[in-house]
């Protein structure tokens, strides 16, 4: 069962990353493509910690699963329209989740649950595929950089508001890590539900999985 789970969940990331790679390479920076990142060889794309170990110890101790790939480097400014083609390479990590998830969701609905072994096993798989790649796209669209989302609202938004966004790259991953794990500590602590997690993700997740169905005629 754990392929069943790491298999699709490594599909996702390995995607999502040569994605960002391809299209920066199209909009006029082939720096991933130099660096051999334009691929879907797996290995390419792993960070030891953000996708080996951090995922491993917090399956094994939480049941919830969080971690990270090594971002694909992107040139900004050697693109054709630095801000408005940035916008399209952080658009393209989740946009491939998002139809690998439609794709996933399809092909499920041609399986049968009275099926044998190998199918429940595929089966289970693409439902894994299903909810991976709708977390990855819809975590990854949170509007604070470097997650694509912040990326794309610093491409769209005026200067007055991009600026200082852009400005908080440098602490968006401690912002998360302590809005998605140390806030809920703490909350367990006070006797309080402060899972951010829940609150942010829940209600889109919910959404896009029941879009994706509509969607899948499933």
């Amino acid at each position: 069962m754990i392929f069943a789970v790491a298999i699709p969940a490594i599909l996702a990331i390995t995607m999502h990353e040569a994605a960002h790679g391809f299209v920066a390479m199209w909009r006029g920076d082939d720096t991933a493509w130099r660096l051999g990142r334009v691929t879907l060889n797996p290995l390419r794309h792993i960070d030891p910690l953000g996708t080996v170990v951090l995922p491993a110890v917090m399956y094994f101790t939480t049941g919830f699963v969080f971690g990270w790939a090594k971002p694909v480097p992107v040139n900004f400014g050697r693109l054709h329209h630095p801000r408005r083609d940035m916008v399209w390479v952080a658009l393209a990590g989740p946009g491939v989740n998002f139809v690998l998830a439609l794709v996933s969701a399809i092909i499920w609905g041609f399986t049968s649950p009275q099926g044998g072994a190998m199918e429940m096993w595929f089966r289970a798989a693409l439902e894994v595929s299903v909810l991976v790649n709708v977390v990855l796209m819809v975590f990854n669209m949170i509007p604070l950089p470097p997650l694509d989302g912040g990326r794309v609202a610093v491409g769209i938004l005026p200067d007055a508001l991009a600026f200082p966004l852009a400005r908080l790259e440098k602490y968006g991953m401690l912002i998360l890590i302590g809005a998605f794990f140390l806030l809920p500590f703490i909350g367990r602590e006070l006797g309080m539900d402060l899972s951010v997690f829940s609150w942010v993700l829940g209600p889109p997740v919910d959404y896009m999985i029941e879009l994706i169905r509509i969607l899948s005629g499933n």
